[in-house]
């Protein structure tokens, strides 16, 4: 009985295990994502609701990138290459996507920016891939970025250089919203 009893401790014990590994596991995502958007991590760039109150005379050139996921069915672009800004000005810049299927089509965009030191100094005000963003058959839509970047570039030892910066954008597909799945594609097409 003793040996028995020993092997459901271990057994237990096991369980117990690999139930932590997976709870470590799932909280990893959210508490890395969490991390990136505080710290710049990775180009994560910081999210605001207001524009710097200070504007340097010092320019920065933003470059604009866009890619989508193998399987995205979406042509995605920026409406413009390049944008130069004094530190600290707000900036708007434009992207475009383009649905040419028939059939509705969601997505969220991820981002970063590069080089990675400049994601903590890169603070966006407004963004369409805050949301998901719904292209019906045939759509075409310019979507809007605001941001600027923060003054307290050229205090940073490391990144205080930093004159270049690429803010890039991948869409990914995600399941549609229900109010648009549950519509059948004799609805789909008039929902326009």
């Amino acid at each position: 009985m003793k040996r028995l009893d020993g092997n459901n401790r271990i057994a237990a014990m096991l369980v117990g295990i690999v139930v932590t590994m997976g709870a470590l596991a799932w909280a990893a995502v959210p508490f890395y994502s969490w991390f990136c958007r505080v710290t710049g991590y990775g180009g994560t760039p910081s999210v605001r609701t207001e524009a710097a109150t200070e504007i340097l005379d010092e320019l920065v050139t933003i470059r604009f990138d866009a890619n989508t996921e193998p399987g995205m069915p979406w042509e995605f672009h920026p409406v413009q290459r390049e944008m130069t800004l004094k530190i600290g000005e707000t900036g708007m810049a434009f992207y475009e996507a383009y649905n040419p299927t028939d059939h509705v089509v969601a997505g969220t965009a991820s981002y970063n920016v590069a080089p990675d030191l400049a994601g903590y100094y890169f603070t966006k005000i407004q963004c369409f891939c805050f949301t998901e963003q719904v292209l019906q058959p045939g759509e075409r839509v310019e979507m809007p970025v605001v941001f600027y970047v923060d003054p307290e570039l050229v205090k940073d030892r490391d990144a205080g250089r930093i004159r270049n910066i690429t803010l890039s954008y991948t869409f990914y597909e995600t399941e549609l919203p229900k109010e648009q799945a549950s519509l059948s594609p004799a609805k789909t097409a008039d929902y326009n």
